[in-house]
């Protein structure tokens, strides 16, 4: 019975064995042409995907060929810079110093028929003229014909010739708006011709710490890549145009933090257009003094719902300010029609403002606003 049991036991394992069997076969073989199924299903699922991909890449390339198109239009008018110069810091006897090679960068412009370098200051300062080497896109080496440099803004401007020179499309800076997209084109660690992107993240940076030299300063500020290297390079709007030169960075580390400041255009234009004209730089003035600690509170006090403007501490007698009758305690809260946020912001306005151009102000005076006449003379 026992073995009869077993058997059937036996007979009964196999009998469901083989039953069972049956049933994964068959089921097996379901799952397997239902997971092609799945399997051809996801295929075209991506096969659609990629299309649609596709499409919107193409829709993306053709915003992004704009960039691309810039780029084309600005890269040959971008130089990179080299000024050997000699480095005061490594030698005890006079005379006797090594020489360093400072490298920046530059953007070519045409006025007048003539072809020049717009740069900053500290990548040339202190290099003689047979020493500043100017490397084009196209792989020539140019040395200046004059040089120029004006410590207070850090603009310098340098007369190049050369057969077949491209020159830059200049911006308006005073219609630049923060968020404005932007480019950046230099030499940054050397690497000539780079390009990077971003956007005016603010604009009228006016207290950097770049030594006593730089006193005149009314930067933009920019997230696109700047590093060493990028100095006196162009800041370029989507239209091709420059609307300011590549200066400096905010970085603890010395490299790019998402910082970088560009001098505005027109006041590079406005100091270039002396140097070539003049052979120097003449700055208007007004005649005052400024009151430095002028603060919200004391701007209150005077009856102004809040900080704004510059105020007058004392007037020169026999300038400019005396004869439009400006006088000590006033608020000028517009000068030739921008509406001034601090002492810097006046002083720096007035700097770039032609010589004996009458400009119109407005000033605040025992709380009434007062319009007035001012014709700037040289400082």
């Amino acid at each position: 019975m026992a073995r009869r049991r077993w058997y059937l036991l036996a007979g009964g394992a196999f009998s469901i064995g083989l039953a069972l069997g049956v049933l994964l076969y068959h089921g097996a073989r379901g799952w397997a042409q239902d997971g092609l199924a799945d399997e051809a299903m996801a295929a075209q699922e991506r096969a659609q995907l990629y299309e649609s991909l596709a499409t919107q890449a193409a829709d993306f390339d053709r915003q992004y060929n704009l960039v691309k198109t810039v780029v084309k239009l600005v890269s040959p008018t971008v130089v990179h810079i080299k000024a050997e110069k000699l480095d005061r810091s490594t030698s005890t006897r006079r005379y006797q110093r090594d020489k360093i090679e400072e490298a920046g960068s530059g953007v070519v412009i045409d006025y007048r028929g003539k072809y020049y370098v717009l740069t900053n200051r500290h990548v040339i300062k202190e290099a003689a003229m047979q020493d500043i080497e100017i490397g084009l896109a196209d792989g020539r080496e140019l040395r200046p014909i004059k040089v120029w440099g004006d410590a207070d803004t850090d603009v310098a401007v340098m007369e190049i010739s050369a057969p077949g020179l491209i020159p830059a499309k200049l911006g308006d800076s005073s219609q630049v708006e923060i968020g404005d997209f932007v480019l950046a084109v230099g030499s940054p660690f050397g690497l000539s011709h780079s390009v990077t992107y971003g956007i005016i993240s603010a604009k009228g940076r006016r207290d950097l710490e770049l030594g006593d030299e730089v006193a005149l300063q009314d930067f933009m500020q920019t997230d696109a890549a700047i590093n060493p290297g990028n100095s006196g390079g162009p800041l370029i709007n989507l239209r091709g145009e420059v609307i300011g030169l590549n200066t400096a960075i905010a970085s603890n580390s010395g490299g790019n933090e998402g910082i970088g400041f560009s001098i505005p255009i027109n006041g590079v234009l406005h100091i270039a257009k002396q140097f070539i004209e003049r052979g120097r730089v003449v700055r208007a003035y007004l005649g005052v003094t400024l009151n430095q600690k002028f603060n919200t509170s004391a701007a209150v006090k005077l009856g102004l719902s809040r900080k704004q403007g510059a105020q007058v501490t004392s007037v020169k007698t026999g300038g400019p300010a005396q004869a439009a009758k400006l006088q000590a305690g006033d608020v000028v809260l517009t000068f030739n029609g921008v509406r001034i946020e601090n002492d810097s912001h006046l002083i720096y306005l007035v700097s770039l403002t032609e010589v004996g151009k009458e400009v119109p102000i407005t000033i605040f005076r025992n709380g009434q606003v007062m319009k007035l006449n001012v014709r700037v003379g040289e400082r």
